[in-house]
């Protein structure tokens, strides 16, 4: 088995690697901005997996050098998914730009460093499907990046993710040469926490539950369970024709309209809260004025983008849960962590 490191360890997507990997057998560390954060880690990841577990985490930030050649020392594998979330748009781009860019480059430098032999990174179907206007490809493919050109849906989350993937294939065409590299690109990522401190992709669904919206704008998504993003990781890591790679992951779109449905239907307790008719476009701009988590659904009003998965099932073997199934299992851990 092998010495693997996670990055933003106390992350969504992270937390549920993690617990693949430890599953699997294999010896885990993560990073986190505090090591302080590594007792309430353990106590979800063994809450959520029914038996002790515990990991060191080191104390690395994405804005700082400190800490990431010790985190990376002796490890084979690195599971770089640390990278700014925003619940809110931020004024200034950079202010996820940066941080996202810089802190691939430092994971990426100290792999290299450390003579890690594959680091598998999670970037975002951000990186292919933005800014093409109505141009854009159907389905979007692993050939595409977004565009990133001050189109309206090039927002300061898409423009992050798109910098930090291009820097890492840069890098390990250049100065990394010999490193090897994968990127996992996932959808909107639902399905199960493991407590109430939970990424910001979930708000769809708090959104959705907890009576703050009026109704349902006609945006949507397209939806991948966050243990299904986690086997595409865990599967990445070791198989000898993804190096080099990137992965597109989700399973099929659905529009707000058909998530409320859903929630409705699995969890009738919350029916009253879920908005059962749609609002238009300049209603959906109000709202965001004093609900700010709204204002990142009002680049994707009218907008459907389809992505195609089949590199990852062809490569990886990767077959994914359904997105009705994302919806529920994140619902329904929601509810019981008393989030709703």
């Amino acid at each position: 088995m092998a010495k693997v490191l996670v990055t933003g360890a106390t992350g969504f997507i992270a937390g549920h690697v993690i617990h693949q990997l430890v599953e699997a057998g294999h010896e885990v560390s993560g990073t986190a901005r505090s090591a302080a954060k590594a007792a309430p880690l353990n106590a979800a990841l063994s809450a959520y997996a029914g038996k002790p577990i515990h990991i060191k985490v080191h104390e690395a930030d994405l804005t700082s050098d400190k800490g990431w050649a010790e985190a990376a020392e002796g490890v084979d594998y690195i599971h770089h998914i640390a990278s700014p979330i925003p619940a809110t748009v931020p004024k200034n781009a950079d202010e996820l730009i940066i941080p996202a860019r810089d802190g691939a480059l430092r994971a990426l430098k100290a792999a290299k460093a450390a003579g890690v032999k594959r680091v598998v990174m999670t970037s975002s179907m951000a990186a292919c499907a933005y800014g093409w206007g109505n141009d854009r490809p159907n389905p979007i493919t692993e050939e595409h990046w977004s565009q990133d050109n001050g189109a309206p849906d090039m927002t300061p989350y898409i423009r992050s993710k798109l910098a930090a993937e291009r820097a890492a294939w840069d890098y390990v065409k250049g100065e990394g040469q010999g490193l090897e590299l994968t990127t996992i690109n996932p959808a909107l990522v639902l399905g199960p926490v493991m407590g109430a401190d939970f990424s910001a992709s979930v708000e769809i669904l708090t959104q959705l539950m907890s009576g703050k919206l009026p109704g349902t704008p006609r945006t949507g998504f397209v939806i991948v369970d966050v243990r299904d993003v986690a086997a595409a990781h865990v599967a990445a890591m070791t198989h000898p024709a993804a190096a080099g790679e990137r992965f597109l992951v989700g399973d099929r779109f659905i529009w707000f309209r058909e998530a409320a449905e859903i929630i409705a239907r699995e969890f009738p307790a919350y029916a009253s809260k879920v908005p059962s008719r749609d609002i238009p476009g300049w209603a959906l701009r109000l709202i965001a004025l004093i609900n700010p988590p709204a204002k990142q659904l009002i680049p994707e009003l009218n907008r459907e983008r389809h992505i195609s998965s089949e590199k990852a099932k062809r490569v990886l073997g990767w077959q994914p849960r359904t997105s009705e199934e994302g919806v529920i299992a994140g619902a329904r851990s929601l509810i019981e962590f008393g989030v709703v």
